[in-house]
């Protein structure tokens, strides 16, 4: 049996006008640091960014209500009850609501939790 493993998935939109290119950059280089700043009882922090199959990356993209798909882990119910509790009520710090405005289109940003278990899979 496995270990339940607490989630919070953002699928969250780059702002209009801004490329995938820059968009990635400014958000590893920049965003993610206030992300793991603000990371007490986070187990992983991971940010999956979409690849559109085939042709150019950002006129596909475009047709996407999504970027990229970050993941904040949790092994503790308590903290991860206690983060949906301030983010679904917008309690963000304020240095992270100001740093949103230049990378998301926050009209499209989506939270959802999830409970994850794996399976023990046998060997192939």
């Amino acid at each position: 049996m496995s270990t339940a493993l607490f989630k919070i998935l953002i699928f969250l939109k780059r702002r209009p006008g801004m490329t995938t290119a820059a968009f990635r950059e400014y958000y590893e280089g920049v965003h993610s640091k206030l992300g793991e700043k603000y990371s007490t009882g986070v187990k992983r922090y991971l940010r999956r960014y979409v690849e559109p199959l085939g042709g150019d990356l950002d006129s596909q993209a475009e047709a996407l209500d999504f970027d990229v798909v970050t993941e904040l882990w949790f092994d503790d119910r308590a903290v991860f009850e206690q983060v949906v509790k301030y983010a679904a009520r917008g309690r963000l710090p304020a240095e992270v609501i100001e740093d949103e405005a230049r990378l998301f289109d926050r009209s499209k940003s989506r939270y959802v939790t999830v409970v994850e278990h794996e399976s023990a899979l046998p060997p192939a």
